[in-house]
This record gives C-alpha cells, structure tokens and sequence, in this order.
C-alpha cells in the first residue's frame, strides 16, 4: 500500500513539474525584428502602401502594409522604419489594424520614430527617415498583413 501511495505522489509531482514547463514556455511572449518601407500620398485623404519584413525565431517572413489617413494630409514620402515588434508568439501576432494619432511635417529627408499596438497585443517600436514633402496633422491607421 505504502508503494502505491509513493509511486502516485511521484507520478503527480512529475506531472504538476511537467505542466508548469509547459505552461511558462506558452506563456511567454517573444520579439522579433520588422522592417518596413511605406509609401505615402495624399490631399486631405490619404493613403499609403507599402512592403516589409518580420524576423522572428530565425526566420523571415514577408510582410504588406496599406492605410489611410484623414484630416490635413499634403504631399507625398517614403518612411523606412526598423526596430522590434514584441509581445508576439508566432508571427501571424503582428498581422493586424495599427491606429495613431500625429503631426509633423518633413522637407528633403526626416527622423521618425513611432510606438504602435495592433488588437492582438503585438507593440511596434519603430524608427528610421522619411523623405520628401509630406505635411499632417491627422489621424491613421495601418494594417499589415502576413503574406
């Protein structure tokens, strides 16, 4: 009797160690790289288009992007963004609908840097240049789609 209680308490402690494994590594989020090159016209209406990549555990995934924008949008850009997307556990997770609020304005070429969340949870850190004649004040949104 006395082995059978010690084998089920070993069991069970095997198992309780087994499941907190596997519940901290699926708990976990990671981070990856992106980076984006977006287009970007517009005269009160805007839109903007564009192509990138995410880096995630050793592999490169290609990414798209498009959005509008509305309010005081004049000009036309090229911004290249790179930096880290986290919170993310595979990378479908940074496939979705990014909004922001902006202004700013740039002549020849410019700094951006910007902080983004999609639905999923995902959070963009991004930076780089923009270049061209782009004015705004306005309100955004980008998606980005796993192609």
């Amino acid at each position: 009797m006395m082995k059978i209680s010690h084998a089920i308490r070993i069991a069970v402690l095997a198992l309780a160690a087994l499941a907190s494994v596997a519940f901290t590594s699926a708990a976990r989020a990671d981070e990856g790289f992106v980076q984006l090159t977006i287009y970007k016209a517009g005269w009160i209406i805007g839109g903007s288009g564009g192509t990138g990549v995410l880096t995630f555990r050793g592999r490169r995934y290609p990414l798209s992007t498009g959005g509008i924008d509305y309010g005081l949008v004049f000009g036309g850009s090229k911004t290249v963004l790179r930096g880290r997307v986290s919170n993310i556990y595979r990378p479908s997770d940074v496939a979705g609908v990014y909004g922001a609020a902006g202004a700013g304005i740039a002549v020849g070429r410019g700094a951006r840097a910007i902080v983004l969340t999609n639905q999923k949870g995902a959070v963009l850190e991004l930076s780089g240049h923009q270049v061209g004649l782009m004015a705004n004040a306005d309100l955004s949104g980008l998606a980005i789609t796993l192609q």
